[in-house]
């Protein structure tokens, strides 16, 4: 194998620039198989096969105009000619698909110049838009970008159209820029649009990335794509495609393209996996695994939780007695009772959910449980959600519609409709001897490190201590500290090269610790007003800063918009995360808006100061389902400038929230949460704080008891 050396004309096509006869037969074959099919019935809004290479909805190398299924999360891993591509993709809306991808390279050049030879990581995003779904004549059209953030090495964007041929054949045609104009290019159709349409400006492309490279996109020569997928059965999905991607970068001595066409075979093992086989260009086999499964679809769809009390008749006996048997029946379903007065024909309970999701089923639980425990002459029951001793929202119930609606169809709707649900007044009467009350807890951990250029997947994993000293309403004394059995975290040895404070480019020195003390702070929750809350912390905030927090948020019930400001003065911790300091401080803090979007969707801007002393603001968008799950994205743009921010130009990164009743189909509150960043650098870093308030309260909000009502009689 020859290295070291560039081949004549460069990043030129090599193999294809004259068989101009086989490039319009290759044409004509698409066009007719996407343009000239028969009108005939096809599903409703039909969804994409198969993943291609890249993890996007597709044929093998090229994309396709059909999304998957909604919601669907799916990782891809495929491999061929010294690439590897691993790609997380979510189909973030029934029409917008969304992948974030880290790829494997060898023998990569930039402008036709000298080859890296060693292996390259490379970051890309990619992001697929159906504009138009597939109707009775006309096909599905999408339009699609590849590589938008990264280096440039899979830049490309792309039409595409794709038509379904009876129940079993799709036919796909596309016309590609960038990459995807590799092969049988021709003069840029947006030429129109002015003259520098007409070429697309390679020398964006760098090797750090981070940037969005709005000058190349759609600009330069396109090229036409297609391809035909026959799925005999459910399972096989069998697939021919003409690729216009020349494979420009990488070394012909490892790679040589003797053909255009590609042909691949998709097996489905099961709900979730699917094995694939491909032949590429006449001279490479490649090989791909697909995991895939949607968040709104649990393993237990009807859970397995234990049967809700029956609605009771009444029970009797003094008021330590009625407390203490409701005490008992709440503690049954994990709802601990905070606290119980009597006003005439009205009780009015508190409660804390520690289980359940949705606050609507321990409302509803909580009410059948205190029919069976008040005295019968409590007509009226008023239950009201405590979250860290502060009141949020109270639901008020007639017993006697308790009674009625119990068994009625439509159960739910109806004592929606005649319950009142409304924000809950500052202040609480806690039960004696309820505070102060003290808890611990010792659970498994994993601390993963994604995305290190010297050694891309590190992580630990091993036992968290945590403890709660609950002193008053509101007043909390928290700590947890953690201890590593295995993993490879503190083997990285990068020192980082930022010419920022290093408020988190360092994180490989506190991974060294033995024993840390991630957190340790006192904190006071409060509400000033009906419709505001508060909260003050102070102590070892994170495992980096410590100091002092505080924040206060606007949520009248009823809103889908809450605003919030915070402030904190903290100084960096030493490496070992003990009691010791390191010489920075900082004044940072935030305003923020969050809008509940409705559909499980949430928007949240940050506009404020940085760990670093940047100016600037985050934006964040997470989708959010009924069973807990959570997918999101967000980036964050300062005054540091790209030189000094370093490789990625900004921060940004995925999040992926992860309940763990989902799969058991216990009801549970707790969740493991991932955070894939694609490189850790100081611009933009934010103070993480346990307890922030919107997090807090939002699932007991009013809105999210609307949201969750379905679950009232579960």
């Amino acid at each position: 194998m020859r290295r070291g050396q560039t081949p004549a004309g460069g990043n030129e096509p090599c193999d294809m620039r004259d068989r101009t006869g086989y490039r319009n037969r290759m044409r004509h074959l698409l066009l007719a198989l996407c343009l000239t099919c028969p009108a005939l019935p096809v599903q409703a809004d039909p969804v994409a096969w198969q993943a291609n290479t890249y993890g996007m909805p597709g044929l093998i190398d090229m994309p396709q105009a059909l999304p998957f299924e909604d919601a669907t999360l799916s990782f891809t891993s495929s491999h061929f000619a010294d690439q590897t591509r691993h790609s997380l993709t979510f189909q973030i809306a029934p029409r917008l698909t969304g992948s974030f991808r880290y790829s494997l390279l060898y023998g990569i050049s930039f402008d036709g110049g000298h080859y890296i030879y060693d292996y390259v990581f490379d970051r890309s995003f990619s992001l697929q838009y159906q504009i138009a779904r597939e109707g009775r004549v006309m096909p599905a059209i999408a339009v699609g970008m590849n590589d938008l953030l990264g280096t440039g090495l899979y830049a490309s964007e792309y039409l595409v159209a794709t038509r379904s041929v009876g129940d079993h054949v799709r036919a796909t045609v596309g016309l590609g820029w960038g990459r995807l104009a590799g092969v049988g290019s021709f003069d840029n159709p947006l030429g129109f649009l002015g003259d520098d349409w007409a070429t697309r400006n390679r020398s964006a492309y760098r090797i750090n990335g981070g940037q969005p490279l709005l000058d190349t996109w759609f600009h330069g020569p396109a090229a036409l794509f297609g391809g035909v997928e026959w799925r005999p059965d459910d399972d096989w999905t069998l697939t021919l495609e003409y690729s216009s991607d020349a494979y420009p970068l990488e070394d012909p001595y490892d790679f040589t393209r003797r053909s255009q066409l590609n042909f691949g075979a998709s097996y489905r093992l099961n709900d979730h996996w699917t094995l694939a086989g491909h032949y590429l260009y006449g001279s490479e086999i490649g090989v791909q695994l697909t995991w895939g499964m949607n968040p709104r679809h649990p393993r237990r769809p009807s859970g397995i939780e234990t049967a809700p009390p029956a609605v009771g008749s009444g029970g009797s006996g003094d008021t330590g007695t009625v407390i203490a048997r409701s005490r008992t029946a709440l503690a049954r379903d994990g709802i601990t009772l905070h606290g119980l007065t009597v006003s005439g024909s009205t009780a009015r309970v508190e409660i804390e959910n520690t289980r359940f999701r949705a606050s609507a089923e321990a409302v509803g639980r909580a009410a059948r449980a205190l029919t069976a425990t008040l005295p019968a002459d409590m007509q009226t029951i008023a239950v009201t959600l405590v979250e860290r001793g502060i009141p949020v929202s109270t639901v008020t119930v007639n017993r006697a519609d308790l009674a009625e609606l119990e068994y009625a169809f439509d159960n739910a709707w109806s004592i929606q409709a005649r319950a009142d649900i409304a924000g809950a007044m500052p202040g609480t009467t806690p039960l004696p001897g309820r505070y102060p009350h003290f808890s611990y807890a010792i659970t498994p951990y994993l601390a993963p490190a994604l995305f290190d250029p010297d050694n891309p997947v590190r992580a630990d994993f091993g036992v968290e201590l945590s403890a709660d000293w609950e002193i008053a309403p509101g007043l909390i004394i928290s700590g947890a500290m953690r201890h590593a059995l295995l993993g490879n975290l503190d083997e990285s040895t990068r020192v980082s090269d930022s010419v920022l404070p290093h408020v988190r480019s360092d994180a490989w020195l506190y991974d060294k610790a033995d024993w840390p003390v991630t957190r340790l702070t006192g904190a006071w929750y409060f509400r000033p007003s009906r419709n505001t809350y508060g909260r003050v912390t102070f102590g070892l905030l994170e495992r980096m800063f410590a100091g002092a927090s505080a924040e206060l948020l606007y949520y009248p019930a009823g809103s889908r918009l809450a605003l919030g400001a915070e402030i904190a003065h903290v100084v960096q911790r030493d490496h070992d995360q003990g009691f010791g300091f390191l010489d920075y401080e900082v004044t940072t803090g935030h305003v923020s808006a969050y809008w509940d979007m409705g559909r499980g969707y949430h928007a949240q801007l940050d506009l404020g100061r940085y760990l670093a002393g940047d100016w600037g603001g985050t934006f964040a968008l997470d989708r959010e389902f009924g069973n807990g799950w959570k997918v999101g994205a967000y980036f964050t743009l300062t005054d540091v400038s790209t030189a000094d921010f370093g490789e990625g130009a900004f921060d940004k990164g995925i999040r992926i929230s992860i309940p763990l009743g989902w799969s058991s189909g216990q009801p549970r509150r707790d969740s493991t949460d991932v955070l894939i960043q694609p490189i850790l650098r100081d611009g933009g870093a934010r103070l993480a704080v346990d307890g922030r308030l919107y997090d807090l309260v939002r699932p007991a909000h009013t809105s999210a008891l609307t949201d969750g009502w379905a679950r009232f009689w579960r």
